[in-house]
């Protein structure tokens, strides 16, 4: 195993000549904007490596994103405000801060009162509310986090049942709005919808991001495989009527599950 505090400086180090006035002519040109795109390409391409069993693809995205902090913390230090060396120490503070029951005197065993632990830790740092979920978040996720801080100081149904009943009555306020042709409102309500169907999927312990990433997942392979068979047969979408593409999503349904 290599040395892993050399080696962080060796990457800061290359990070510097990177940004140097003889340095890349592209990495001198960017600055805390441009990078935001590249920070969430980084972070995604971690998460689709993190689903196959390919070590050393994880190991290069993990690299990669790395990089990315790096290269802002970089960014900082350039700005006079702090360098990588402060970022890891603020980490390293916070780890120790919010595990009493590690660093402490205290020893919990229960995962659940550690979270809960956790959370009045950060509640004592002002931090936990609401308004402090990240709005860069995919919606659905951010939805899920919002709903589920808000439920944690009593904002909440006591089941599953309310969110169901929640669903029926943004639908038939979503009907209304598209009857009325008023895109602002579809749009509102729609949003309420969705809002609706993420409370479901807390409430029953279900990522609503996994969740609908699976189902496209599996619309992109049943589409595809629908698409292979058009192919086959030297047919296209738009000359093959309505039940014949029924039958092929069935059948490719049954195939792929």
């Amino acid at each position: 195993m290599s040395d892993a505090p050399l080696d962080l400086e060796r990457l800061r180090d290359i990070m510097a000549a990177l940004r140097a006035e003889d340095g890349c002519p592209w990495d001198r040109r960017q600055d805390l904007s441009t990078m935001k795109g590249y920070l969430l390409e980084e972070c995604y391409e971690v998460l689709d490596v993190m689903d196959g069993a390919d070590a050393d693809a994880h190991k290069e995205e993990l690299g990669d994103l790395l990089f990315q902090i790096v290269f802002h913390a970089q960014l900082r230090s350039e700005r006079g405000e702090f360098g990588l060396r402060d970022a890891i120490a603020s980490i390293s503070d916070k780890l120790v801060r919010r595990h009493p029951h590690v660093f402490g005197t205290d020893r919990v065993t229960d995962p659940e009162v550690v979270k809960q632990l956790w959370h009045a830790q950060k509640l004592k740092e002002g931090k936990g509310g609401v308004a402090d979920v990240p709005r860069a978040l995919p919606a659905l996720m951010r939805a899920q986090k919002v709903t589920k801080r808000a439920g944690r100081v009593g904002f909440d149904w006591q089941s599953v049942d309310g969110p169901l009943h929640k669903i029926d009555e943004e639908r038939r306020e979503l009907l209304e709005a598209i009857e009325s042709g008023d895109q602002a409102a579809i749009a509102s309500e729609l949003g309420d919808l969705l809002f609706a169907v993420v409370n479901v999927a807390r409430h029953l312990d279900v990522s609503a991001e996994s969740a609908l990433s699976g189902t496209t997942d599996r619309f992109v392979a049943r589409f595809s495989h629908v698409e292979a068979a058009l192919a086959a047969q030297q047919r296209r979408f738009e000359t093959t009527d309505e039940a014949e593409l029924d039958a092929l999503w069935e059948a490719a349904k049954a195939e792929l599950g």
